[in-house]
């Protein structure tokens, strides 16, 4: 994980030195973020830690020299792999697949639904226990809703989205084009390395 208070470019690299020195066919890194109703987060809102997203994008470019220079697949922005051994789990997620999640807190999406179960274990437990259900809340999702998130998670992948699920924005994606942020590879949208730095952004113009 990058981005946390105090953490330098230096100890960061010196992470991923050891970390490719431990040979794993698979390497997640995340940025931190601040959830609400964490101590992080508190601290955050105090002014006690400070986000620097420059800092950040130095420390993702930095991961991503390290790791592809070590033989790693950049297949998202988060995920590294050997050939052969990227993860199925995440890649249906991102391509919009049904899935369950299981355990406090757990998010599944199955077709046009997505639920949540409780987040406190004790009730979590206890339900499950009883033969209840653990689901807290559902959310009936829109097409709309099914395609934005089609696009934002598509445009985090090596693959990217086809081409033609961008049509309905040409001038952006033109724009994009010419800043270096997206490239057309194999009939599809692709984010070039300088693009997956500002992935967010360049996404919610889709939106």
């Amino acid at each position: 994980m990058f981005g946390l208070p105090g953490q330098t470019l230096a100890q960061w690299q010196s992470d991923l030195e050891r970390t490719i020195a431990l040979q794993p066919d698979h390497i997640s890194t995340y940025c931190l973020t601040y959830e609400e109703d964490t101590e992080f987060f508190l601290r955050h809102s105090r002014g006690e830690f400070r986000e620097d997203p420059e800092s950040d994008a130095r420390f993702l470019e930095s991961a991503m020299q390290m790791l592809e220079g070590a033989g790693f697949e950049h297949y998202e922005i988060s995920n590294y792999a050997r050939p052969g051994f990227a993860s199925a789990h995440n890649r249906g997620y991102w391509a919009g697949d049904d899935y369950l999640g299981i355990g406090p807190s757990a998010f599944s999406t199955v077709g046009m639904q997505r639920r949540q179960n409780v987040c406190d274990y004790r009730a979590y437990a206890d339900r499950v226990l009883a033969g209840s259900s653990p689901v807290s809340s559902t959310e009936n999702l829109t097409p709309a809703m099914k395609r934005t998130e089609r696009i934002a998670l598509a445009l985090r992948t090596r693959e990217g989205i086809p081409s033609h699920e961008l049509t309905a924005w040409p001038n952006e994606s033109s724009e994009f084009i010419g800043l270096g942020l997206l490239r057309e590879f194999n009939g599809n949208f692709v984010l070039t390395p300088r693009g997956k730095l500002l992935a967010d952004s360049v996404a919610e113009a889709f939106f």
